[in-house]
């Protein structure tokens, strides 16, 4: 036989142990009938920020110049393979001291042509001239101060 939960509230009457009872099953329906307040769900996914557009451009470019590069090798293998695979590297290294020399006495004939034209060619400054052109202008002034006495400034105030 069944029977329904004892409460351990005192009874006071029938009516009263039934209304607590009543209210008891309605709360136990309640707690398992409720709904979560929390929404655990995954967020939601933004597929622009997930999506690196331009890292991807970046690595498809990388990987382009990738296949090139061994495009490019697969192209002088494949030469070297239907030629006598020859290598053309030769060491004249005793040939570059040689050249240096000629080089050096090449720039140093070089210099002294010019040292020539410069040492050979007439001054464009004509100091003589200055200098006669500075004593006129103090035999003026010279004249100028004997005449007038006083010097006069710009404004017309004499000094």
């Amino acid at each position: 036989m069944h029977r329904a939960p004892q409460l351990t509230l005192p009874r006071g009457s029938k009516y009263l142990q039934s209304t607590w009872e009543k209210a008891y099953q309605d709360h136990r329906k309640k707690v398992r009938d409720a709904q979560p307040l929390v929404d655990t769900r995954a967020p939601l996914c933004l597929r622009h920020l997930h999506l690196n557009i331009k890292k991807l451009k970046l690595e498809e470019e990388r990987l382009s110049v990738i296949d090139r590069d061994n495009y490019l090798l697969l192209e002088k293998m494949s030469c070297i393979m239907r030629t006598r695979a020859q290598t053309d590297n030769r060491n004249d290294y005793t040939h570059k001291r040689g050249n240096r020399e000629q080089e050096r006495h090449r720039v140093q004939r070089k210099n002294k042509i010019i040292l020539g034209r410069i040492t050979d060619s007439e001054p464009l400054y004509q100091a003589r001239k200055w200098q006669e052109d500075w004593a006129r202008t103090e035999k003026y002034q010279d004249t100028r101060m004997k005449h007038h006495g006083r010097q006069q400034t710009c404004k017309g105030k004499r000094n």
